[in-house]
C-alpha cells in the first residue's frame, strides 16, 4: 500500500489540527491491519499517537488520548486525525503507517506502509 498525509502545514495555538491520510494499493478494513498517526517533533524522537483497526477500534496513547481523534471513511479508503488545543510543541512531522500487528512500535522499520509525512507547524 501507499499512504499520502495531506493537512494545513500551518495552524494556530489553540486551534484544531485536521489531517489525512489517503491509502492505495490495500483497504483500510484488510483483516489484521492497524492503521497508526505518528509524529516526530524537530529533533526529537518519532511518538506514536494512536492507531484505527481494521475492524475500526481505535486505540490512543494515554499521553495525546485527551486532545487526539482517529477516524476513517471507508468508502474513501482514508483515515483521519484530530487533535485539538494545539500549541506550539505540537510542531512535528506527521506520519501514517500500517502493520499488521496491533503491538505499538515507534520505529520506522516496524512498520510495512509508512506515508511521506506532513510537516505542521503551530504559530502564531
Amino acid at each position: 500500500a501507499q499512504l499520502q498525509e495531506s493537512g494545513p502545514g500551518l495552524v494556530k495555538p489553540s486551534q484544531t489540527l485536521s489531517l489525512t491520510c489517503a491509502v492505495s494499493g490495500d483497504s483500510i478494513t484488510s483483516p489484521g491491519y492497524y492503521w497508526s498517526w505518528i509524529r516526530q517533533p524537530p529533533g526529537e524522537d518519532l511518538e506514536w499517537l494512536g492507531y484505527i483497526a481494521y475492524s475500526g477500534s481505535v486505540y490512543y496513547s494515554p499521553v495525546f488520548s485527551s486532545r487526539v481523534t482517529i477516524s476513517r471513511d471507508n468508502a474513501k479508503n482514508a483515515m483521519y486525525l484530530q487533535m485539538n488545543s494545539l500549541k506550539p510543541e505540537d510542531t512535528a512531522v506527521y506520519y501514517c503507517a500500517g502493520r499488521a500487528t496491533a503491538v505499538v512500535r515507534t520505529t520506522k522499520d516496524d512498520y510495512e506502509y509508512w506515508g511521506q509525512g506532513t510537516q505542521v507547524t503551530v504559530s502564531s
